[in-house]
Formats: structure tokens, C-alpha cells, sequence
């Protein structure tokens, strides 16, 4: 249980926080610190300002990432869908939350939804966004996938078959058909064989083996980005990830807007045009140097404080504290 929620991975950052911090921690006590922090992680809000190498560290920080990421600024697809964005404004809004967030991996989801198109074309919020998730949340997978799709092109199967015979156990190689070129893609029965391979070996996330059968069962061929589009087109696998609700829900809740409120009064140097309620919302980014990467302590012991004010009371966090 502990290696599967990666709890060796948050107990350390926890201690380098703590030791980071010890003089303001010292005030509040370690078992408050602790609290708080895990209380954190369980929300989701433990990866605001931190360094990629912390962000993509766990599955569960990458989904809520990509869940910050949408609730902070999906203003930004309202006004029915007419503010569009290039990738490196897209790249702008991720270093606002990741202040070294890598650009290849931005450029990455938009070629997804770009695929032949100059790179500083206009995209929504919603194509980049769902690109975004299965290019940042599956990157080692897809990576992998890469691989498994230029040795089809070039005629070889990664998937290596026994075929029996009466006077060896050779291990051989299943061609694919000759007939693959990039445009027409890879046999899409023969690439679903090495992707499903792939998923039962991977100690990395993959999408539901069932899905993505489905998925390629209903074509003949299919080509490395059409597949990739494939992925972040199927809500099932958005579903099944669970960071992000479906397409047609993507502006629509309203409780969302309080919270947006909230997080957005963290994001240094952002402002807002308006109520946030508005469907008028636009999001002005000012070009700025990478702020420097900040302990989340303090951010954690604001909203604790601010929490305890807004209930009119704060004589059970003073007397937890003597």
C-alpha cells in the first residue's frame, strides 16, 4: 500500500519542508506541520509553486496538477470558446503554477492537437487542455508507444513470438505488412498486440488495456498522433484518470468558482478581467522572469489561518497550539 501511494516519496518531501522551515515551523508545532501537510496532498493543492521534479513525481501529483491547472484558468475557454491561445502562452499559464516547467513537454500536447499545423497557431482551452492531460499524465507510456510505432513503420514487430517447430524453439519475429508508410500508419490490430504487451510489463501509468482495445478495434490503421488525438478525444479514459470532468462540463459548475477565487489569490502576477462568475473572464499574462520555487508552508499556514477567520472562531486552534 505504502509504494503504491508513493507515501516514502511524501513523508521525505515532508521532512525537507520541515527542516527547510524549522524556525517558522517551530511556532506551530511538527504535528501541526504534518497535519497540514498531508492534508495538502490529500487535497491536491501540495504542488502549487513546486518544482517539476516534485510536480511529476507521483501520479496523484500530476492529476492534481492537471486539476489546478483547469480550475485556475478555465476562464480562459469561456466567451464561448473564443479566446484562443498559442503554445507558448499555454506555457505561460503552466509556469505561473510550475516556474520551471519544461516547454518541450507544452509543445508536445500541442502538436497533438495541431498535428501538421505551424506550432504558434491558435488553440481552445478544452483541445489543449485534454491534450495536455494524456501527454503530461501518460508521458513515459507515450514515449514508449513512440518507440513501438517507428519499429512498425520500419517493418519489425518490438513483440517477440516463440514459434514452435519440431526441431528448435527459435525465437522469431511476426513481420507486419510491408505496406506502412507514415501517412497511412501501422496494422491497428498488430499495434494494439504491442501496446497491450506494453501496459502488462509497464511500471509506469498506461491507459485502460480495454479502452484502448475498443479504440483500435474500430479502425484498420492508425497513425502515431491520430492515436494520440484518439486518447485525449475518449472521455472514458478521462474518466478513468479522474483529474478533469467531461468536455461538455468543463465550464459549467459554479461551486468551481468560489474555489477559483481562492487559488487564483495564489498565482503571483495574475489578474483578472471581471466577477469570475462572468463568461466575459479573460486572463492577461504578463511576460515575467520564473518566480523562485517557495516552501508551501507558508502558503498552507495563510489558508489555515484565513480558514479559521472565516469561521468566527479560532479558540480550538489556539488551544491546540498551548
Amino acid at each position: 500500500f505504502a509504494a503504491q501511494r508513493h507515501v516514502l516519496t511524501y513523508m521525505e518531501d515532508a521532512v525537507c519542508q520541515l527542516l527547510e522551515n524549522r524556525e517558522d515551523i517551530s511556532q506551530y508545532g511538527i504535528a501541526r506541520f504534518f497535519t497540514e501537510y498531508f492534508n495538502s496532498v490529500r487535497q491536491g493543492t501540495h504542488i502549487l509553486f513546486r518544482e517539476f521534479s516534485f510536480v511529476q513525481a507521483t501520479p496523484h501529483n500530476r492529476a492534481s496538477f492537471l486539476r489546478t491547472f483547469w480550475r485556475c484558468f478555465r476562464t480562459v475557454g469561456k466567451n464561448g470558446g473564443k479566446n484562443l491561445l498559442t503554445a507558448q502562452e499555454y506555457h505561460c499559464l503552466l509556469q505561473l503554477l510550475c516556474p520551471d516547467f519544461p516547454m518541450e513537454l507544452t509543445q508536445k500536447a500541442a502538436r497533438i492537437v495541431l498535428m501538421d499545423d505551424a506550432m504558434d497557431c491558435l488553440m481552445s482551452f478544452s483541445d489543449f487542455l485534454f491534450a495536455f492531460q494524456i501527454q503530461f499524465y501518460y508521458s513515459e507510456f507515450l514515449e514508449s508507444v513512440a518507440a513501438i510505432y517507428q519499429d512498425l513503420l520500419a517493418g519489425k514487430n518490438p513483440n517477440t513470438v516463440i514459434v514452435p517447430t519440431s526441431s528448435s524453439g527459435q525465437h522469431r519475429q511476426r513481420q507486419p505488412p510491408n505496406d506502412c508508410n507514415p501517412l497511412e500508419g501501422v496494422e491497428a490490430s498488430l499495434f494494439y498486440q504491442c501496446l497491450e504487451s506494453l501496459c502488462d510489463r509497464s511500471k509506469y501509468s498506461c491507459p485502460p488495456s480495454a479502452l484502448v482495445k475498443e479504440m483500435l478495434s474500430s479502425v484498420q490503421r492508425m497513425t502515431f498522433y491520430g492515436f494520440l488525438m484518439a486518447l485525449a478525444k475518449d472521455q472514458g479514459i478521462n474518466r478513468a484518470l479522474g483529474a478533469l470532468p467531461d468536455k461538455g462540463d468543463l465550464f459549467l459548475d459554479p461551486a468551481m468558482d468560489e474555489e477559483l477565487e481562492k487559488l487564483v489569490a495564489q498565482v503571483s502576477g495574475l489578474s483578472v478581467s471581471g466577477p469570475a462568475s462572468s463568461s466575459a473572464d479573460t486572463v492577461n499574462m504578463p511576460v515575467r522572469n520564473s518566480p523562485r520555487i517557495n516552501s508551501p508552508w507558508k502558503p498552507l499556514h495563510h489558508r489555515r489561518k484565513m480558514d479559521a477567520e472565516s469561521e468566527g472562531s479560532n479558540e480550538e486552534t489556539d488551544s491546540s497550539e498551548n
